[in-house]
C-alpha cells in the first residue's frame, strides 16, 4: 500500500476503483487499522460506481506514530470519560479530521463522500463541519455526538475495549484479546464465525501493534467534548447508520446525531452491534450510496 504526506504526517492508504469517479473516503475508528474496513465493502462501492479510499489514522497501523506526544494517563482518561471532567490531549479529533481533509488534498481529490465508523464517525462529522468544501455527503456509522447526557456503553463492552494491552511480542495474547473484544461488542444477529474472526485479528496483530498510539487516540475522543453545536452547522446530505444492538456506542448516540444534523436520515439495524459483519456489507453500502445520491441527485452505478 502507498504512503503520502498530509497535514504534516505520513498516511498509509489504499485506493479502489478508477480515479475519475466520485470518491468515498472511509475513516476507521478507535485503535482500528484501515484493514477493518472490509475489502468486500470497498469492492461493493466500486461496483456501485465510486472510487474508494481507506487509510490508517495517525498513531495506528502504518501511518505516522506520534511518540513525541507522550503517553496520557489511561486511568485519568477513563475517569474523565465517566465523569465528564476536562482532559488535555496530545492532539484532537479536529487534528485527525484535518488529516483526512489533508489526505484528500494530497491525492488531488477536491471533494468526497465522507464515511466514518465509531471514532471515525466522530472524525467524519468534524470533516463535514470543519471542512465543508471537502464534503459531498456524510455517512456516520455506529457513532455519537459527545453529548454528556447520553448513556455509556455497557460495562462489559467498555471493559473489553479498554483492557490492558498484552506484551507486544505475545502475538497469541494479542489475538485472544482481540477475539474477546469483537465477540463482546459484535453483532448478535450477524455473528462472525471463529475462524474468520481469528484470521482478521491475526492479520491486524501482525501488521501493527502500537498501544501507545491507542492511548493518545482515546485521549482525543475524551477531550473532544460535545459536538452538537458543530453538527448543527453541517449542510451535507447525511445518513446515520447504527446497530440497534450496539453495546459499546448505544443507539441513543445515533438518534442524537441525526437529531442535530438538519435533514439527516436515521437507519437503525436490528441485530447489528459494533462491528462490520460481512452479511451487512449491502446495508453499509446502501447507506453510503443513499447519502451520495442525495448529494449528486443521480445513481453512480457502474456499467
Amino acid at each position: 500500500m502507498p504512503q503520502i504526506k498530509a497535514n504534516g504526517i505520513d498516511i498509509e492508504y489504499e485506493s479502489f476503483g478508477p480515479e475519475d469517479r466520485e470518491t468515498v473516503l472511509l475513516i476507521m475508528g478507535f485503535s482500528a487499522q484501515l484493514t477493518m474496513w472490509p475489502v468486500e465493502l470497498c469492492d461493493e462501492l466500486v461496483k456501485r460506481g465510486y472510487r474508494v479510499i481507506r487509510f490508517d489514522n495517525r498513531d495506528v497501523g502504518l501511518s505516522s506514530k506520534l511518540a513525541d506526544k507522550g503517553i496520557p494517563d489511561m486511568e485519568k482518561l477513563f475517569g474523565a470519560l465517566m465523569t465528564g471532567a476536562a482532559v488535555e490531549a496530545p492532539y484532537s479529533l479536529d487534528d485527525m479530521a484535518a488529516d483526512a481533509a489533508g489526505l484528500l488534498d494530497a491525492l488531488g481529490v477536491d471533494r468526497a463522500h465522507i464515511v466514518g465508523a465509531s471514532m471515525g464517525g466522530m472524525i467524519a462529522q468534524l470533516v463535514a463541519a470543519n471542512h465543508p468544501g471537502k464534503t459531498l455527503s456524510l455517512t456516520s456509522i455506529m457513532s455519537t455526538t459527545g453529548n454528556p447526557d447520553l448513556p455509556q456503553g455497557t460495562p462489559e463492552a467498555m471493559g473489553a475495549l479498554l483492557a490492558p494491552a498484552p506484551a507486544p511480542d505475545d502475538i497469541e495474547a494479542i489475538v485472544q484479546r482481540g477475539i474477546h473484544t469483537w465477540k463482546t461488542i459484535g453483532s448478535p444477529g450477524y455473528p462472525t464465525d471463529d475462524a474468520q474472526l481469528r484470521q482478521w485479528v491475526m492479520r491486524d496483530a501482525k501488521r501493527s501493534f502500537y498501544p501507545e498510539g491507542v492511548t493518545r487516540q482515546f485521549a482525543a475522543i475524551v477531550s473532544n467534548g460535545d459536538r452538537r453545536p458543530k453538527l448543527k452547522n453541517i449542510k451535507a446530505p447525511t445518513v446515520v447508520l447504527h446497530g440497534a444492538d450496539d453495546p459499546l456506542v448505544r443507539p441513543d448516540g445515533a438518534r442524537d446525531t441525526a437529531a442535530n444534523i438538519a435533514g439527516a436520515e436515521l437507519r437503525l439495524i436490528p441485530g447489528m452491534g459494533h462491528d462490520f459483519p460481512l452479511a451487512l456489507v449491502p446495508t453499509f453500502a446502501d447507506a453510503v450510496e443513499a447519502a451520495a445520491k442525495r448529494a449528486s441527485g443521480v445513481s453512480r452505478a457502474a456499467d
